[in-house]
């Protein structure tokens, strides 16, 4: 006999463990963001390194826009001579190009900082 009272040739099957297992706490991610903690953090940065990525971006291509024209009318200065109608080209470019392609790229960079920040209220609504 075993020290249990059972012979030897008798099997003990174990199908689960008589205790419950501790659950572990899930915590939605918006908690992590109240909270303030290192989960929560780099959700934050992640938003933040976005944003800082699409600001740079739309600067980057207003200023190639801005810097682009003064450099394009030094090196070709036939270009300062010509004229459409009564209006020379560059006056011409500055008063119909620049204002609408500025308009353009700010509207960009809102709709995409809005898809940013829907992404993330998505990641923070997440249980």
């Amino acid at each position: 006999m075993s020290p249990a009272g059972r012979s030897a040739s008798e099997r003990v099957r174990v199908t689960a463990s008589r205790r419950a297992a501790p659950r572990l706490a899930t915590r939605a991610v918006a908690d992590e963001l109240t909270d303030q903690t290192t989960v929560g953090d780099i959700f934050v940065r992640g938003l933040m390194r976005a944003q800082l990525r699409l600001a740079a971006s739309v600067l980057l291509l207003m200023i190639l826009l801005l810097g682009g024209l003064p450099i394009i009318f030094a090196v070709l200065p036939q270009t300062r001579s010509v004229y459409v109608g009564p209006v020379p080209l560059p006056w011409l470019t500055l008063g119909l190009l620049i204002y609408p392609a500025t308009a353009l790229l700010a509207r960009y960079y809102v709709r995409a900082s809005e898809r940013l920040e829907a992404a993330f209220v998505d990641v923070m609504g997440r249980d």
